[in-house]
């Protein structure tokens, strides 16, 4: 029974891609078939936050009672919520092929979104400049909670701020203004679910799998 969740995640991925590629989507002008994107790209962008934020707390918790095991999912929640953010810009890059004409059209969503990857792969730069555990630790906690801090107002307030082809963002309406039907809520709101909780799933084994290599590499 503990692992209703890993059950659950397979579920919802499943529906999400079965259902998400066969069932009917609103015929809306430009978007068309593309629209089935919402599946993935904006799920993924959920998860990279909601696991950025573990992150973050587990890099708190770090800070307030040093140990290995808070140390280490705070790097592993890092590294899996870098790696949806890249699988969401890739998506977005193809949706934005389909509905922008190219794939780059430095939009500020698009170049807040690359600058606070950066930020991010900056941390695991700078994780790997340190040599001694405790300070290696110590230094990323910090830096994770300003990454976090910046990503933010990049993503969510400066495009806002100014001029954007992104729905939800200088004056364009978000889709829930006036596209998002039941129809696609019935797959959106499980795909977003489904993509946080492998997410999770993922440094969860990273995590165990780190502390078990840490516990071995002690007792050499």
């Amino acid at each position: 029974m503990k692992n209703w969740w890993k059950i659950l995640t397979v579920l919802l991925l499943v529906f999400t891609v079965a259902v998400g590629m066969l069932s009917d989507v609103p015929r809306l002008a430009i978007l068309n078939e593309t629209i089935r994107n919402l599946y993935f790209h904006v799920p993924m962008w959920f998860g990279m936050i909601l696991i950025l934020l573990m992150s973050v707390v587990y890099a708190i918790k770090y800070l307030r009672k040093p140990s290995i095991k808070n140390d280490i999912i705070a790097h592993e929640a890092a590294k899996v919520g870098i790696l949806f953010g890249v699988l969401g810009i890739v998506t977005g890059m193809e949706w934005a092929k389909f509905t922008w004409g190219e794939y780059w059209s430095n939009d500020p969503k698009q170049n807040g979104a690359a600058i606070g990857l950066l930020i991010y792969f900056a941390y695991l730069v700078l994780r790997s400049s340190f040599a001694e555990q405790q300070q290696r630790a110590r230094i990323s906690a910090v830096y994770n909670i300003f990454a976090f801090a910046a990503l933010i107002p990049l993503l969510f307030i400066l495009p806002r701020l100014t001029d954007s082809l992104h729905p939800g963002n200088g004056g364009n309406p978000g889709f829930n203004a006036y596209d998002l039907d039941s129809s696609l809520r019935l797959v959106f709101y499980p795909a977003v679910l489904g993509w946080t909780l492998l997410g999770i799933w993922i440094v969860n084994v990273k995590s165990r799998f780190e502390l078990l290599r840490q516990r071995i590499y002690e007792n050499v």
